[in-house]
């Protein structure tokens, strides 16, 4: 059970499990057998915490059990060693004290840089990678604490290499997972790295995997933040509307619970997707994602609120459609734009709700008719 919720009779189910009950058509508690009134979930928060306790516990016994992470640091000079040891039987036993050597420290890493034979060992074994995920996670671990300090990052970018890492994405423990989507965003260096990335094939598709309410939120943001980065050329943003990204994103935002910082990448993601025709037509077909945006004006933090605007200011005012632009004026849209109007906002999305603004001011007396207030409000135009 990774995230315990609670239905309206009281009893504790795994969000997946409980989602799949419901979607088969179900609409009773499946221990107590009562018709649901409300087929709301309620996270329980105590469940997960013990939850969580527990899983760090085992993870703890686990790593007092492994002698490797109980023997000492490495010395430089039997860093040297190990390296030649790369290319026996004993790959697996050199590498795991090669990583206990880089985590240590930066100048450790620097110096295993600088080590001749170290990167391209660890690069062939990229290309020549066979089933064996846990030596795979300890060289997917590897390239990520060290990626800053790779300046020929196109090994990594080779059809083998990207299999590698998706393989990692796919089969490997949580952590594993996150540094391996986390190495994928450090090669995203330019736009023929992101068009490569994105053209792998199963690769895109898997992130968008990761985006699921279900996945800890630890991965979420790690996808959502290999996403964004790679999210810039034109092709990779049509690719990633057609991969079923835009569905996720609303999932998150519609979601109460969900952390600032997974509601502000995914709104940032979004506005990197409205840039381009195909992800307008898409969020300006969904109400419900409409309704969302506008909620998060104003709630969350600054960024949220810029990166919302220029959503909507993208679809309102670029698009023009009317269909959105009434979801926005029927959500209080306007009266979100006055009152950014008098906040200290930047420059830029003042500009951008001033747009918006003449484009809802025909309507702005049945827009203002549900704000109850006495501030007084002066138009920008």
């Amino acid at each position: 059970m990774r995230s315990p919720v609670s239905l309206c009779t009281g009893v504790t189910y795994d969000r997946a499990s409980i989602q799949r009950w419901l979607d088969s058509g179900n609409n009773t508690c499946p221990a107590t057998m009562q018709v649901l009134q409300s087929k709301e979930f309620v996270p329980n928060r105590n469940l997960q915490r013990l939850i969580q306790i527990w899983s760090d516990s085992v993870a703890r016994r686990q790593l007092e059990a492994d002698p490797a992470a109980n023997s000492a640091v490495p010395s430089q000079d039997q860093i040297n060693l190990l390296v030649k040891q790369l290319d026996n039987n004993n790959f697996l036993s050199s590498l795991t004290k090669i990583v206990c050597f880089a985590r240590e420290s930066e100048e450790n890493r620097e110096f295993l840089v600088r080590t001749d034979g170290f990167l391209n060992a660890v690069f062939d074994f990229m290309r020549n990678v066979e089933s064996d995920v846990k030596l795979i996670e300890q060289v997917v671990e590897i390239l990520n604490l060290m990626s800053s300090k790779i300046l020929e990052k196109k090994p990594l970018l080779e059809s083998s290499s990207l299999s590698t890492i998706l393989l990692v994405i796919r089969r490997g423990s949580l952590d594993s997972q996150i540094q391996s989507i986390g190495l994928l965003r450090s090669i995203a260096v330019d736009g023929e790295s992101k068009l490569k990335i994105a053209e792998e094939e199963g690769l895109l598709q898997e992130l968008v995997k990761s985006l699921s309410r279900e996945k800890d939120p630890s991965l979420i943001e790690a996808s959502l933040s290999c996403l964004i980065e790679i999210t810039k050329p034109k092709r990779v943003k049509i690719k990633v509307i057609q991969s079923g990204t835009i569905p996720e994103l609303k999932k998150h935002l519609s979601e109460p619970n969900t952390s600032v910082s997974i509601i502000e990448k995914s709104l940032k993601l979004l506005e990197t997707l409205s840039s381009c025709r195909e992800g307008r037509v898409e969020i300006w077909h969904d109400s419900i994602l409409l309704q969302a945006i506008v909620q998060k004006l104003l709630k969350v933090s600054n960024k949220a609120t810029e990166h919302a605007v220029t959503v909507l200011w993208c679809v309102c005012c670029l698009f023009r459609d009317e269909k959105a632009q009434e979801v926005v004026a029927n959500s209080n849209g306007m009266t979100k734009f006055l009152l950014l109007m008098q906040s200290n906002c930047s420059a830029t999305v003042r500009k951008m709700s001033a747009d918006l603004l003449k484009i809802f001011r025909v309507n702005s007396k049945s827009c203002l008719s549900s704000y109850d207030t006495k501030t007084t409000h002066i138009m920008p135009f």
